[in-house]
């Protein structure tokens, strides 16, 4: 989990393809069908913040964690701009502390994937439910094993930017669900000289049962899988799915037999 160092200097030009409004109104979209049309939301794996930008401008009372000090620093730097009154919190989400609940978590770009372990994600799921409000939610994505095994899979690829370029080296270990990446950065300096760094990125997929199985360990109700930007159910063994987004609910004892029905029904800076 100590991903993100130096390739917080590069992430945000890197990144620029991502269409983050669009992704930002298909999760408020999902926060609010499950209830949350306001107050307070935490996002874990916040990086330099722009997502939580987007919420906080969207009305939410935003709270960002992160574990890497480097990524957190462009998100203040951005809130330093935008005057958005977002709280950032340097914690790794295994070992998160807040100062009270939240109406909601949310977790996007495959943050829950760098969880390697399956410890460690119910470690996080019981630490979300200890911290959410009476019928709160957390709602993620996650890249899907199609992904990692199919787009990925054993391949070297690479782009180039005005100012910095990367490539990529990716294996995929079928049998462990672990996806490597082993990333080359490089990135021109002030004298217009290029400067090498490397990184190491480890992500691990997880199918929608084994979710299901850690939700109940944790005491969250599995309440809705979604293939991502859509209203519908992952395909077949999460078919041909890149991403999909997973809703997990704060169990309230009145409405224990109503959410599992439905699960049932679904394939300080």
């Amino acid at each position: 989990m100590d991903e993100y160092g130096r390739f917080a200097e590069v992430y945000d030009l890197l990144m620029e393809e991502i269409p983050y409004e669009d992704w930002c109104r298909y999760l408020t979209g999902l926060l609010k069908k499950y209830g949350v049309d306001d107050g307070l939301v935490c996002e874990l794996g916040c990086g330099t913040g722009t997502m939580t930008e987007l919420l906080s401008e969207a009305g939410y009372d935003m709270t960002g964690i992160d574990a890497s000090e480097e990524m957190l620093q462009k998100a203040l730097e951005k809130r330093e701009k935008s005057g958005l009154p977002i709280l950032y919190l340097l914690q790794d989400m295994r070992e998160i502390e807040l100062y009270g609940t939240m109406r909601a978590f949310v977790s996007v770009c495959d943050s829950m994937n760098y969880l390697t372990e399956r410890e460690d994600f119910t470690e996080v799921l019981r630490l979300v439910n200890n911290y959410l409000d009476p019928g709160g939610v957390f709602i993620f994505d996650l890249k899907t094993e199609h992904f990692f095994r199919d787009v990925l899979g054993d391949s070297t690829s690479g782009a180039s930017e005005e100012h910095a370029a990367y490539i990529l080296e990716n294996t995929y270990d079928e049998e462990l669900k672990l996806n490597s990446s082993f990333l080359t950065v490089f990135e021109e300096d002030e004298d217009g000289r290029f400067e090498r760094f490397t990184e190491l990125h480890e992500q691990r997929a997880y199918p929608v049962q084994e979710i299901r199985e850690m939700a109940e360990e944790a005491g969250l109700a599995f309440a809705g899988a979604y293939s991502a930007f859509t209203e519908d159910p992952p395909g077949d063994k999460e078919g041909q799915e890149e991403r999909i987004y997973i809703v997990l609910k704060e169990v309230l004892k009145t409405e224990i037999p109503g959410i599992l029905k439905e699960a049932k029904g679904q394939t300080a800076v």
